[in-house]
């Protein structure tokens, strides 16, 4: 793999795509720094070998250009701390005051541009735009994964001028090593828990693991389009109609492959969307017709629980309930706990990335399991068997 390992950045300006788009709260406090803890060590790789760095990323939706509550001005002073060094800022990616600022960067100094997003280029692809940003740096990074499965200026384009000086931070190399792991060198029993709302959003990553785990826990809003679909009564919880066949089509190339496919056996129901709902627990697919889903049942949670602490490879992606509202986070919680004791008696575990992985900072594991993906969306399509462009653009010629 073509790392950052395999050069010296001695007197060289590294150009380095990281993944800056973290959560920030109306002071503009970062929520959940981890995509910016995970690019340390490749930003310090470089300063300790006496390079210089030029950090560029998105932050947020910006619709119309330049937006102050976009602005990546304000991640500075936390970055700042991370690094334990100061951080120049420039107030655009492109134009002269990032060359200007790029140009006078000494040895170990680091510089922030501003947002990417703040040009539509960005996202369009634009060859041009990359050419500009290009211009900056003499080798270009990429260590931002949770944007690998985007074909952007930065993150695929860009690459294109650095024939011979492209290579991977060790976040991504990280991210692609482990997800190899899972993929291809799993140890058995090898055990896949899929949650969140949606089965279309899993279809493709399901059928593939169908020929690859022993286990497949289906829990999250996603388990009820497969209650409905064998009859049961879902009320209002969360379903897709149109995927109905579908989920009995995945059943019965489960039971074609002998892959044990679990699904809920019970289910914490609420009367109303909300933290102070009146909550029961009845026998999945018993819903009465005014009450909907919101997490699994005691039952389901012992039973997902057995399963996965008797596997030496776990996969998680998506949560079994609501567990941003604490009424609903224990079969959430749950999970995560029995993932930790898998790991702890040998098992390999993967969070993938997203809601998964906000669970589990929720419950303060992260340093519990073996490896937390910092992109939901990249690791999914990754896993998926899809061609992410900002990978596929390092390693092309």
């Amino acid at each position: 793999m073509n790392t950052i390992d395999l050069i010296n950045f001695s007197g060289k300006k590294a150009l380095i795509r990281v993944d800056f788009n973290v959560p920030l709260d109306e002071q503009f406090t970062i929520t959940d720094d981890n995509r910016m803890v995970g690019a340390v060590p490749t930003i310090e790789k470089i300063l300790k070998d006496g390079g210089s760095v030029i950090l560029m990323s998105h932050l947020g939706r910006p619709k119309d250009g330049p937006d102050d509550q976009y602005s990546l001005r304000h991640i500075v002073k936390h970055l700042a701390v991370l690094l334990n060094s100061d951080i120049h800022f420039a107030a655009d990616c492109i134009g002269e005051d990032a060359i200007a600022k790029a140009k006078a960067l000494k040895p170990g100094q680091v510089l922030l541009l501003e947002n990417l997003r703040f040009y539509k280029e960005e996202e369009k692809g634009d060859e041009a735009f990359a050419k500009k940003l290009a211009q900056l740096g003499d080798v270009y990074v990429n260590d931002a994964f949770g944007t690998a499965h985007r074909a952007h200026a930065s993150t695929a384009i860009i690459a294109k001028f650095f024939p011979e000086a492209k290579y991977f931070g060790y976040l991504m190399a990280g991210e692609l090593a482990n997800a190899e792991k899972i993929l291809n060198h799993a140890e058995r029993p090898f055990t896949a828990i899929m949650g969140g709302a949606k089965v279309s959003d899993k279809i493709l990553l399901i059928e593939r693991l169908l020929d690859k785990v022993d286990n497949l826990i289906i829990g999250g809003g996603m388990a009820y389009t497969f209650a409905k679909a064998q009859g049961g009564q879902i009320g209002t919880s969360i379903c897709e109609d149109d995927k109905m066949a579908l989920a009995l089509e995945l059943m019965e190339k489960a039971k074609q492959k002998k892959v044990n496919l679990i699904l809920p056996v019970d289910t914490v129901i609420a009367d109303a969307f909300s933290p102070d709902a009146n909550t029961a627990v009845v026998k999945a697919g018993t819903t009465p017709s005014d009450w909907m889903g919101l997490d699994i049942g005691t039952e389901t949670a012992q039973l997902f629980s057995d399963v996965i602490k008797n596997s030496k490879t776990v996969l998680w992606n998506g949560p079994m309930g609501v567990f941003e509202m604490k009424k609903f986070e224990v079969g959430t919680k749950a999970v995560a706990v029995a993932v930790v004791e898998a790991t702890k008696n040998g098992a390999f575990s993967l969070i993938g990335g997203g809601d998964s992985a906000a669970a589990v900072s929720k419950f303060g594991f992260e340093d519990q399991v073996s490896y937390v993906s910092t992109g939901g969306g990249a690791l999914l399509e990754y896993m998926e068997g899809k061609e992410l462009p900002g990978v596929k653009a390092i390693y092309g010629s």
